[in-house]
Parts: C-alpha cells; sequence; structure tokens
C-alpha cells in the first residue's frame, strides 16, 4: 500500500503523527476500549483508528484542538444525554482537551453499549 507520512496504516502509527500532548490520551482510550473488548479488530477508517466488534464499534481521533471519541451511534449520545452534559457534544462525537481526558467509567458503559448494539444487529441480520 503506498502511503504518504500524513496517511495512517495503523493505531501506532496515527498517534505517532499527533502532537505529543494528545499522544497519551489515545494510548489510553484504547487500552479501555481493550480491557473491555479484547477481541476488537483495529483498523483505519476515513484516517482515524477504528474498532470493530462486528461492526464498526468506536473510533478516536484528534483535531487541531481536542481528542475525539466517535461514538458512531447517534441514538446512544441521545440516551446518554444525561452522562454527557459537560462533555462537548457534536452529532456522535464527544470532543475533549488532551488534558481533561473522558472518565474511563464513560468509555467503558459507550463500549459496552455500543457491543449490545452490534451484536442485536448482528442478531437481527441472521434471523433473515
Amino acid at each position: 500500500m503506498k502511503t504518504d507520512n500524513s496517511t495512517p496504516l495503523n493505531f501506532d502509527h496515527y498517534v505517532s503523527l499527533q502532537p505529543e500532548e494528545f499522544r497519551a490520551g489515545l494510548i489510553r482510550m484504547r487500552e479501555i476500549i481493550l480491557s473491555v473488548i479484547p477481541q476488537a479488530q483495529e483498523s483505519i477508517s476515513y484516517q482515524i483508528p477504528c474498532f470493530k466488534y462486528l461492526y464498526m464499534l468506536v473510533g478516536v481521533g484528534t483535531n487541531k484542538n481536542s481528542c475525539s471519541f466517535y461514538t458512531m451511534s447517534p441514538p446512544l449520545v441521545k440516551q446518554l444525554k444525561h452522562d454527557l452534559k459537560d462533555i462537548k457534544v457534536s452529532g456522535a462525537t464527544l470532543h475533549f482537551a488532551p488534558n481533561k481526558p473522558l472518565p474511563e467509567d464513560l468509555i467503558v458503559k459507550i463500549v459496552k453499549a455500543r457491543m449490545k448494539q452490534n451484536e442485536s444487529l448482528a442478531m437481527s441480520k441472521n434471523k433473515k
């Protein structure tokens, strides 16, 4: 696969391309996600690290000023409205400063909820 230095090949490469202040937070989110679902497959999709369990599960990334946690589920974000009241939300994406990471229990809650959503979707497709 041909790539330039700004096209991430995998999670570690993506992290290496980020400014220093973002790296520890990205690595920590990966650790939390994989602690919940160690069998998740890692990939790069739309130039960001994503985790797949049956279907796309969640993604992590950065922009100029913040870290992003891609829940990939607008309905879940609406359902967790109370839990997200102090977090900047844009669609299905949570944004936060690198020095103010998302609470670990919130990341775990979102990953578990996304796992259930993906399992339900897989079950419904298998019944057809």
